[in-house]
């Protein structure tokens, strides 16, 4: 599903114009950045928590050319489904 798949079905289920499912997607898009940035873990009971962990710097290879290269370390986000998504997938 894309964002535009994404906005439509939310205009859709809540009966909004598609602007208006646009702007609360990308308020929601903003404050979970925001609360990682801030708290470095958001949790949405029944859907999952994401939270922010930090990768090492570590070995890798090119793999067009097989020479080992170094791999910066690193924020990543990591998201676990919470127990009622879980059970619904």
């Amino acid at each position: 599903m894309t964002k535009a798949e994404l906005i439509a079905a939310i205009a859709g289920d809540a009966g909004i114009t598609k602007v208006q499912a646009a702007g609360a997607l990308d308020s929601y898009i903003a404050n979970v950045t925001a609360a990682l940035k801030k708290e470095g873990k958001l949790g949405l009971v029944g859907f999952g928590t994401f939270s922010v962990v930090k990768r090492k710097a570590r070995t890798g290879r090119n793999p067009q050319t097989g020479e080992e290269i170094q791999i910066k370390a690193k924020n990543v986000v990591k998201f676990k489904a919470g127990k009622t998504l879980a059970e619904k997938v």
